[in-house]
């Protein structure tokens, strides 16, 4: 089969190349699938690099999320049958026109989506669920502002506010984004954060400030979070996608009555199974009554994975950008 394999850690994606490999075999428990669909997610890019907290050695296949079809079944296996439509996650193996996953990891692809939407929302809306519903334990009614609202996790957490009944926020540096952000989720507000939104989210907020914030970008938009976050708020923090992990004096959260919370919607699950399976049940659930609508950004063939990075990269991309094995 074919699948892109990383070879050897490097920058700007130097160590991955496409490889034909031979197609797995899947043992007692596990399921071999026919992928349909893969999402990319910023730990892809990162594992690259050899910088994100899961380091597996090289050679390894990239991805993630994926959607597909039952191609067989190992030794033991039951409630599945072939040529069934299913959507699930693995650390890595996505990235490729099959792959193995433990079949307690595959759930039946909701019918509402298309097998490049159900590949989306996977990762994504796992962790604004855990981050939203888990940590930030988030109220109807409630503010939130969500930062790099049009990336993927961002965009599912606009998505999951609303249907949560929060007040969403949503803030990108680009008014093109929140635009389009506008018109898919129809947040409360958008802010472009360029040159500042301190002042923007209080008038926004009538001086309250934001209860919970929403934070995969770190740096300059953190430091700038801590000044508009509300008595006794929370913020989350999702990843660093600027590259600069941000500090906090802890004078801010006493004096101003607020929680830091990091959020690692996978570790969580390790470390909590069963509310790790409420987490993705509850997920399932949302996306297969279309109350969750995952977006999908682009759609490339396994050839142009380079392409589907670079989208996510250069932060051009407004949801989820998706590689299709099967094109």
């Amino acid at each position: 089969m074919r699948a892109l394999v990383v070879e050897a850690l490097a920058p700007d994606f130097a160590g991955c190349a496409i490889h034909d490999i031979p197609t797995p075999t899947p043992g007692p428990g596990e399921v071999l699938v026919r992928v349909r669909a893969a999402s990319v997610n910023f730990p892809d890019l990162l594992m690259t690099r050899g910088e994100y907290q899961f380091k597996p050695p090289p050679p390894f296949t990239l991805g993630l999320d994926l959607a597909g079809e039952v191609a067989a079944l190992g030794e033991g296996v039951t409630g599945w049958s072939l040529g069934d439509a299913v959507v699930g996650g693995a650390r890595l193996g996505g990235f490729a026109e099959y792959a193995v996953l433990s079949a307690d990891a595959l759930k039946p692809k909701p019918a509402r989506l298309s097998f490049a939407e159900a590949a989306a929302y996977g990762a994504a809306y796992l962790t604004a669920y855990v981050a939203l519903v888990r940590r930030a334990r988030l109220e109807p009614g409630e503010w939130v502002l969500v930062q790099g609202a049009a990336g993927g996790v961002g965009l599912a957490a606009v998505d999951l506010a609303k249907v949560l009944g929060a007040r969403v926020i949503a803030a990108s540096a680009s008014d093109e984004k929140l635009a389009q952000i506008q018109r898919l989720y129809a947040p409360d507000a958008v802010v472009n954060v360029t040159g500042g939104f301190k002042d923007k989210i209080k008038a926004i907020t009538g001086g309250h400030g934001v209860d919970v914030i929403y934070d995969p970008v770190g740096g300059d938009v953190f430091d700038e979070s801590v000044r508009c976050i509300a008595f006794d708020g929370r913020l989350l923090v999702i990843g660093f996608t600027s590259g600069r992990i941000p500090t906090v004096s802890v004078n801010m959260p006493l004096i101003k009555g607020f929680s830091v919370m990091g959020v690692r919607a996978g570790e969580y699950s390790r470390r909590f199974p069963e509310r790790g399976r409420e987490n993705a049940e509850a997920v399932w659930r949302m996306a297969d009554q279309g109350v969750i609508r995952p977006h999908v950004h682009a759609e490339l063939p396994l050839d142009r994975w380079r392409e589907a990075f670079d989208l996510l990269a250069s932060r051009q991309v407004v949801g989820k950008a998706i590689i299709r094995p099967d094109l």
